[in-house]
């Protein structure tokens, strides 16, 4: 389960990880998975409770993401700032998020996929990926090179946690 956890958390981070903490957080995950209760008392600090909607290493593999990996808001104008903050202000993006403002849900995140495609060319773009359970937001994502989306999608499988990519599986529930 670790080597899995850590390939995942590799992917979806996009070269924004260390590896040292690529593998704490999957070595944390994969005991919390493996036995939730010791883990739990080994970690009393751990604010997790059987009421989440998620297993225990789950909510260690997201809760041990940086806000320069995970992207959570409540609108998309919000999470693509923070999609511009995390690349810092020598990455020139031609949408703002104001753009974005009293924008359809569908609408935005075309226009964001579309931005975030022509990025990185060299790894084929990125791709913005809804991951796991929201808990306090209502859309949770992280950024996946294009290239890697297929590998990282076949390990959430693998490991158990929900990732899709964003534009294609808001534009299916809007067809359901």
């Amino acid at each position: 389960m670790k080597d899995s956890l850590s390939a995942f958390i590799r992917l979806l981070s996009s070269g924004c990880l260390q590896e040292p903490e690529i593998e704490r957080i999957a070595d944390e995950a994969a005991q919390a998975y493996a036995d939730p209760d010791a883990f739990l008392a080994a970690n009393p600090d751990i604010n997790y409770d059987d009421s989440f909607p998620i297993p225990l290493g789950e909510w260690v593999v997201i809760g041990s993401l940086p806000d320069t990996v995970l992207f959570q808001a409540d609108d998309y104008q919000t999470l693509f700032e923070q999609v511009v903050a995390s690349f810092g202000p020598d990455v020139p993006f031609v949408l703002k998020a104001k753009q974005l403002a009293r924008t359809e849900p569908l609408k935005a995140l075309n226009r964001i996929q579309v931005q975030l495609s022509s990025l990185y060319p060299e790894k084929g773009g990125y791709v913005l990926v809804d991951l796991s359970e929201p808990l306090d937001d209502e859309l949770q994502a992280v950024l996946v090179y294009r290239c890697d989306l297929e590998a990282m999608l076949a390990l959430a499988v693998e490991v158990g946690i929900y990732a899709a990519p964003s534009y294609e599986s808001l534009r299916a529930a809007l067809e359901e």
